[in-house]
């Protein structure tokens, strides 16, 4: 299945403005991809109004958000790929949701994946066998 990330923050978005709050997104600056504006990132996070009155061309896929914004009076455009998003809050009473960073996910999947494909590509060297766990499955060949 696909992420439901990209859906559940089109949710949060649109749920904080229509009960007229103000919407602000926790990114991580430091994720591939990520345009912000580097003079305003602490501790490689960075904190983004992203209501529909503070930007312009406001723009949220699948993939990314993206919008026009000032920072300091300059003009920037914003892009964030959603795995980037750690949290949508509500300004004024910090409601919202937090996300786990998706980047630490897909590490640990990919580690697994790599230990078993080493294991099942190597049938003449047989791991030495480790003290039962007391799993409740059982391998049939």
């Amino acid at each position: 299945m696909t992420s439901n990330r990209p859906y559940l923050l089109r949710a949060f978005y649109e749920w904080i403005v229509d009960n007229e709050c103000t919407p602000h997104l926790v990114v991580n600056a430091d994720f591939p991809s990520v345009q912000v504006p580097t003079q305003f990132v602490q501790e490689g996070q960075i904190v983004l109004n992203v209501s529909p009155s503070a930007v312009t061309n406001f723009s949220m896929d699948n993939q990314a958000l993206s919008f026009n914004a000032r920072f300091g009076g300059q003009p920037m455009q914003v892009y964030v790929p959603n795995g980037a998003v750690l949290a949508i809050y509500a300004r004024e009473n910090g409601e919202g949701t937090v996300f786990t960073p998706e980047e630490e996910v897909f590490e640990d999947e990919e580690l697994d994946l790599v230990e078993e494909t080493e294991v099942s590509q190597s049938p003449e060297t047989k791991p030495e066998p480790e003290k039962k766990k007391g799993s409740h499955l059982r391998v049939i060949k």
